[in-house]
């Protein structure tokens, strides 16, 4: 066992009266020890419930005969943490949870891992550590927040962000507005739509590092404490297998996903992550591969912020392995990848049905033949940039406007609540990207005050920054090169036409070669922003959005 480096032998002495300084018996010590990784705290809603998960995870092990070790990462909410310098730390966390995760790993000999995230960067900075350690390592989430109730509707985190626009434009009293924040999120759970964390939940489930279900069953439900407790079991026979995270995170597994991404209508952010673990795991995940696949994935589930139906719904329609059911008929999926349940992807789910048509539709009815997520390329982002195409309005897809330059979140934001913004704009946030924010903050703020002014049909945003899971409209994130770097969204002027034809994955300036070139050459660099701790370090190593933010080697 990898753990009879700090328990066996004469030498060994020392650690084995340093554990059991803290109660382990030798009968504990003689079995393999898995550390369990909980993320749980008292400032994310998705993780304030992550002990108990980790107790019956604890429980699963010692079932199978292993002794759980708990230890703990960080994690940020990125709902509180918006719109303030907060959200600077948001993406760049996610090195630091990896970090954090290899150096407990490595300094006490683990046999195992069980992970338990639930929100936003904290699943693929854990996937990270995961593909890097390469030991025995499955995950379980804390599960989906359920949906709150207002006025007889589904109500979730991405309406009281609206809500906020909505007052600002008359069509919503701050007593109603007071009203559904008593109620659009009414307990633990990651927040209800398919947000960034519901996506990447869902989406480590097709990946094959968690058990089925790990996805979208509820977090206040006893199911999901069943599952944790058969995640704590199942990571015993991986032990014993030897079966590790790069045996079942191959190239192949990540096509699943991306294919799994399209069909559901995941978070842009997911462009970030996917190609971040991909990394860590020996291969390159580049931006042309995503569009590649959706242009043959159709677009099967509207969950919200681009419809009204909730992760819970998709829970009940079959969840995961119903929706890679209907990609199966297709003939989309590497169905002989190996997954943590000791089955083949095809083998979890054989005789899966579609419970729901109207949540999960069947692949020969989709909403549309290809997937809800789009690649541009142009003139203003040459590597790149991302939208979620199954959340911009019809008329919006394709948009001619003049451009409104703004070089941060707070400035657009204000200009949004003096009423500056006029319909037809196309917003562009700059200076906002992984080394310019810096840390590439997410902006729901802006995004959900244009839609709750009512301006989601008429407006779009682009930015080298990225927009949130919630986020939905024609706002288009991650341009690459960023504005740091001298990309050419650092030269885009007030009232320059910006072109979107996101059927077509393009999105340009209308201004001549020779005139773009002129630009570039008088642009200077700017001072970092942050010059000293944790961000000043990562400004010097962080890469492009389009590399998945990742940190030079």
């Amino acid at each position: 066992m990898r753990s009879d480096a700090v328990k066996k032998g004469l030498e060994k002495a020392p650690h084995r009266s340093l554990f059991k300084a803290m109660g382990y018996t030798d009968e504990e010590l003689a079995r393999p020890l898995v550390g369990i990784v909980n993320s749980q705290n008292e400032i994310v809603p998705g993780h304030i419930h992550l002990d108990i998960i980790a107790d019956a995870v604890k429980t699963g092990v010692r079932i199978a005969g292993g002794t759980p070790i708990e230890f703990p990462t960080i994690g940020v909410c990125d709902g509180i943490a918006m719109n303030h310098a907060g959200m600077k730390y948001s993406l760049a966390s996610r090195e630091i949870i990896a970090d954090s995760v290899e150096i407990m790993t490595l300094a006490h000999a683990f046999d195992g891992l069980v992970l338990i995230p639930n929100c936003d960067k904290i699943i693929p900075g854990m996937l990270m550590a995961a593909a890097r350690l390469n030991i025995p390592a499955i995950v379980v989430s804390g599960g989906p927040m359920l949906t709150g109730k207002y006025k007889g509707k589904d109500v979730s985190l991405s309406n009281i962000f609206e809500g906020i626009g909505a007052v600002r434009g008359g069509r919503m009293t701050e007593d109603e507005l007071t009203d559904m924040e008593e109620a659009c999120c009414p307990g633990c759970g990651s927040c209800a739509g398919m947000f960034t964390a519901n996506t990447m939940n869902c989406l480590t489930e097709v990946l094959g590092m968690s058990l089925p279900g790990s996805g979208t069953i509820p977090a206040v439900t006893a199911a999901r404490q069943r599952l944790a407790k058969k995640t704590g079991m199942k990571v015993m026979e991986l032990i014993e297998k030897d079966l590790k995270p790069l045996d079942i995170m191959t190239e192949q597994s990540f096509f699943n996903v991306i294919a799994a991404d399209m069909a559901l209508g995941g978070s842009t952010n997911t462009v970030l992550h996917l190609p971040a673990i991909a990394h860590e795991c020996g291969f390159t995940l580049n931006l042309e591969k995503f569009q590649e696949i959706n242009e043959k994935t159709p677009h099967l589930c509207k969950l919200s912020p681009a419809g009204f139906h909730h992760i819970q719904d998709l829970n009940d329609a079959g969840g995961i392995p119903a929706v890679l059911a209907e990609i199966d008929k297709k003939g989309l999926l590497f169905r002989e990848r190996l997954t943590v349940t000791g089955l083949t992807v095809g083998e979890n789910i054989k005789g899966k049905q579609n419970l729901n048509p109207e949540v999960i539709r069947p692949a020969e009815n989709p909403y549309s033949e290809k997937g809800g997520l789009a690649i541009l390329k142009g003139n203003i982002a040459p590597l790149g940039s991302v939208v979620k195409e199954a959340a911009v309005a019809p008329e919006m897809l394709c948009h001619k406007g003049p451009a409104r330059v703004f070089e941060s979140e707070e400035e657009v934001v204000q200009a949004l609540i003096d009423g500056k913004i006029n319909k037809g704009a196309v917003i562009v946030i700059r200076y906002e990207g992984p080394k310019g924010g810096p840390g590439m903050r997410e902006m729901l703020t802006p995004t959900a005050m244009v839609a709750g002014l009512g301006l989601d049909k008429d407006v779009a945003l682009i930015t080298d920054g990225r927009f949130s899971g919630a986020t939905r409209g024609a706002s288009i994130g991650h341009v690459s090169p960023e504005a740091a770097e001298g990309g050419p969204i650092a030269v885009v002027r007030d009232g320059d036409i910006i072109e979107i034809d996101i059927p077509n994955c393009r999105l340009n300036v209308i201004i001549s070669d020779e005139e773009l070139k002129s630009r570039l050459a008088q642009w200077q660099p700017r001072e970092p922003k942050i010059k000293k701790g944790y961000l000043a370090r990562y400004t010097k190593l962080v890469t492009s959005a389009s590399t998945g933010a990742i940190l030079k080697d």
